[in-house]
Order: structure tokens, then sequence, then C-alpha cells
């Protein structure tokens, strides 16, 4: 079992969830945050004030899947989120040593679905 950690721009969001979805893969958690990388933010001027802006938004999806899912759970967040240039974002994967689905107790892959 793995848990795949992306973190992807805002906007591309909907064309992660759709290349998921076309991949089989239906459960996902997602959560708005801020951060920064490569990017390292940029400088806005409000009301004639500068003010530097280094942390962004970017959106983290959690999934965890069954190691016959990795391959191609990593390649639908790739081919939703891509577009080529800084700030694409990242993907970790991590083992996950165990998994209870509360409802039923049920443990490891199986509760991992």
């Amino acid at each position: 079992m793995k848990l795949i950690i992306a973190m992807i721009q805002p906007h591309k969001l909907p064309d992660v969830k759709k290349a998921l979805f076309e991949a089989d893969v239906h459960k996902i958690t997602v959560t708005n945050v801020l951060g920064c990388g490569q990017q390292k933010g940029f400088s806005e001027t409000y009301r004639g004030v500068v003010h530097e802006v280094n942390l962004l938004k970017k959106v983290r999806i959690e999934i965890a899947v069954n190691q016959d899912f990795v391959k191609s759970t990593v390649d639908a967040i790739i081919k939703g989120a891509k577009s080529g240039k800084i700030g694409d974002g990242k993907i970790f994967i991590l083992d996950l040593p165990e998994c209870i689905r509360i409802r039923t107790g049920e443990k490891g892959k199986d509760a991992v679905g």
C-alpha cells in the first residue's frame, strides 16, 4: 500500500480529477494549502505599498492506493497537472504500513479498496 501526495496548481484540479476518474481512481482527499518552491513568489503593489507574496496557493491531493494502482495514479496526476512550466507541482509516494476502515474494521489492502 502507498500514500500518494501531490501538490498541484489550484486551476488544474478539475483536469487532475478527470484524469484520475478515467484511471478508475475515485477515492481522493483534497486540501487547499499555501507553499513555495522554485516559483519563489512575486511582488505585488497595493495602494502604493509593495507586498512580497512568497506563499502561493496550491492544492494538496492525498490518495491511498494498493500497489497495482500506483503507476496509473501517478500517470493520471501528471496528465492532469502538467503544463510544462515552473509551479506544476510535486508528487510524493510514501509507504503506507497500515490502513483500517472504521465502518467495517477491515485492515490492509481490503480497507484501501
